[in-house]
């Protein structure tokens, strides 16, 4: 493990530019891995916002290292949480050894999250947020970390609005580490999320104005727990659109998997089933996030990034 090493090396500038180069440049991913587990125990207690996600994962592995049981990780869970993502985080949790809590919230119940305007992801980490900072007196006040990475910070997420409301830190960002350093430190760690296919919430994969209920969360996530055997794990998505339309997402090389007759003719069985109108296969295939091509809020074009709980 990496107590005691390398952590007298850096010194932590007090001011950083999110948008530039790192004031420090470590030479390996061991260095790396030590700076940020040094910066978060200058912080002190923490708790982390923790999906089981890459990014929350390495920010959990790093909070352990540096405050051991005064860290803890905190997974909101909520219909839009599929079973198999949460059971993940459980596990993940239980491999870094950081202490672990479930909290319930409630963001269904604002007519703002459940009309799924440009600005859902913020009502949703807001309503995380709030659930943690209550939950303060059982943390002993820790100071609450996301995942946010640098790479983060060039779309339109509301949700980082909500973290900055909330005071919430990003020692990614903070010490300007992007998305492939994640996944390389995760490696490093030897985490389990390392290699794990990005798994945004539910709701990120119901089309802009159409409204987020339980029952379509619930048929979104049985309808991929369908796919997911069939797709063997490959990145994939089932997207609501407006008229209870399905539309499936796969990697290119698996669109002739599901055009199968057999295969396509249980897919549409199951998916009808689950109350689906209509089933398509998208051609064009797998892409994170395209919903937020037709994103444009306030007559002004934007882009809005699918989050994962563990974003943020």
């Amino acid at each position: 493990m990496l107590r005691g090493v390398f952590y007298g090396r850096f010194l932590l500038r007090p001011s950083f530019d999110p948008h530039g180069m790192s004031a420090i440049s470590p030479d390996t991913t061991a260095q790396l891995a030590a700076q940020l587990v040094s910066h978060i125990r200058a912080i002190g207690p923490v708790a982390v916002a923790f999906s089981g996600g890459v990014d929350s994962a390495v920010v959990a592995m790093a909070a352990y290292l540096a405050a051991g049981d005064d860290a803890v990780a905190v997974t909101a869970v909520s219909p839009s949480l599929a079973r198999a993502d949460l059971e993940f985080a459980i596990a993940e949790a239980a491999r870094i050894g950081i202490r672990h809590r479930q909290i319930q919230t409630a963001e269904l119940q604002s007519n703002s999250y459940r009309r799924n305007h440009g600005d859902r992801c913020f009502h949703c980490r807001d309503t995380m947020y709030s659930t943690m900072e209550a939950l303060q007196q059982h943390t002993a006040g820790q100071q609450i970390l996301n995942g946010a990475n640098l790479d983060d910070l060039g779309d339109h997420r509301p949700g980082m609005q909500a973290a900055q409301q909330h005071h919430v830190r990003s020692p990614l960002i903070e010490l300007n580490i992007r998305k492939q350093q994640v996944r390389e430190l995760a490696e490093f760690w030897k985490l389990q999320s390392a290699a794990r296919p990005a798994s945004p919430c539910l709701a990120s994969r119901i089309a802009y104005g159409v409204e987020v209920t339980p029952e379509r969360l619930r048929s979104i996530e049985l309808a991929e727990a369908y796919l997911r055997p069939l797709l063997a794990d490959q990145s994939f998505r089932v997207r609501l659109e407006a008229d209870g339309l399905a539309r499936i997402e796969v990697t290119p090389q698996m669109i002739p998997l599901l055009a199968d007759e057999r295969t396509r003719a249980g897919v549409v069985a199951e998916f009808r089933s689950l109350g689906f109108r209509a089933v398509t296969l998208d051609l064009d295939g797998f892409r994170s996030g395209n919903l937020n091509q037709l994103l444009v809020p306030l007559g002004t074009a934007a882009r809005q990034s699918e989050h994962s709980p563990d974003e943020h």
